[in-house]
């Protein structure tokens, strides 16, 4: 039901698997935005020996961070299995290489602390649209895998000037 069903209302029909994210993602922009654990997080991403300083324990707060990644990971899974109907053990290869891409292409840093949920959805929508995009005109499986990382490799580089300029 999760995979496949959908919340009709005024002749629109939305997919669960949509709405589940958008709830999602609000909780992760309030989780980010509204509490401690969110500006922790910023925090130690930026520089975990400056939080540290300032009073922040890092290590009782990376191990929130990796429990709610965990279970955002496991919520993912449970979905994607839903989805298509079943799992196998290397089902959703190459899935990183889309969410690194989204995330960087949103305006996440790869140096840390930098980066917004409205942006990381933004990175998300734009690579599902090239995703879907190069495989409606028929681009090669493997192109579309160096075009992807070609994508990702302009933001990088990008993001790394725009880090050195600051410094």
């Amino acid at each position: 039901y999760f995979g496949t069903g959908s919340i009709g209302y005024g002749g629109v029909s939305i997919p669960i698997i949509v709405v589940i994210a958008i709830a999602v993602a609000f909780i992760v922009w309030v989780v980010f935005n509204q509490t401690r654990l969110g500006k922790n997080m910023y925090a130690i991403g930026g520089n975990q020996q400056a939080a540290r300083v300032s009073g922040i324990n890092v290590g009782k707060n990376l191990v929130y961070i990796y429990a709610i990644a965990g279970a955002l990971y496991g919520l993912a899974g449970v979905l994607e299995a839903a989805r298509t109907g079943g799992a196998t053990n290397n089902y959703g290869n190459m899935y990183e290489l889309d969410a690194i891409a989204a995330c960087v292409v949103g305006g996440v840093s790869t140096t840390g602390g930098i980066g917004t949920v409205p942006g990381v959805v933004t990175g998300v929508l734009i690579f599902t649209v090239i995703n879907y995009g190069l495989t409606f005109i028929g681009v090669s499986p493997y192109w579309q895998l160096i075009i992807k990382g070609s994508i990702i490799v302009a933001a990088v580089a990008f993001d790394m000037r725009k880090y050195a300029a600051k410094k």
